[in-house]
């Protein structure tokens, strides 16, 4: 008995390691998500009844890469939200380990920025897990498809975090376009750039 526990135990520690292991990319499914918002209400990918898709963006009140990308994030949200595609922002931070990334700095964020699209709060960290993302920004591009959700594109915004001017790749922003006229997305993968997640200390 003890050794099939042991056996058993031993599995499951398996295909822990191996969810972990397996973060999304470009074709897979994604599973929807409740989070609170910064006005303390509970959104979910499946209320928005009327999107195509999501650029689900993972950033931070912190990162000094994310404050360079903040005014493009805004922006693909007013270029793409009217077309079915609007900005959902994730902060999975933990504010033990970043204290400026806590909720109620959140709400001072998304208040002074005017944010025009959801910034919600991953306290668990469960959905950053989920997803695999590593940096803030790191960008996911999903799409409905027969009504499951699916990524199209996975990583960095741009390819110049520095100058918004001097970006001559704009991956997020090419691949809508494509998703828009129904084409193939070309890139579906980039390397995520920025600070690292700050997960909780066990």
């Amino acid at each position: 008995m003890k050794k099939l526990i042991l056996v058993l135990t031993g599995v499951f520690m398996f295909a822990g390691i191996t969810r972990a292991a397996a973060p999304y990319k470009a074709g897979d499914d994604v599973s929807d998500f409740s989070l609170k918002n910064v006005n303390g209400e509970m959104v979910s990918l499946s209320q928005f009844n009327d999107a195509k898709g999501f650029i689900v963006v993972f950033a931070c009140n912190t990162c000094p890469v994310v404050k360079k990308y903040e005014q493009r994030i805004i922006d693909l949200n007013k270029e793409f939200s009217s077309k079915g595609y609007p900005v959902v922002a994730i902060n999975s931070n933990d504010q033990t380990v970043s204290p400026g990334d806590s909720y109620s700095d959140m709400q001072k964020t998304a208040k002074s920025k005017g944010y025009a699209f959801p910034y919600l709060y991953d306290e668990s960290q469960e959905v950053a897990k989920r997803f695999g993302a590593t940096n803030t920004p790191h960008v996911y591009l999903i799409s409905k498809k027969e009504g499951q959700l699916v990524v199209e594109y996975v990583g960095a915004i741009d390819n110049n975090a520095d100058d918004a001017a001097k970006a001559d790749k704009k991956y997020v922003a090419d691949a809508v376009h494509a998703l828009l006229k129904n084409d193939q997305v070309a890139v579906t993968n980039t390397k995520a750039i920025g600070c690292g997640i700050k997960w909780k200390k066990s």
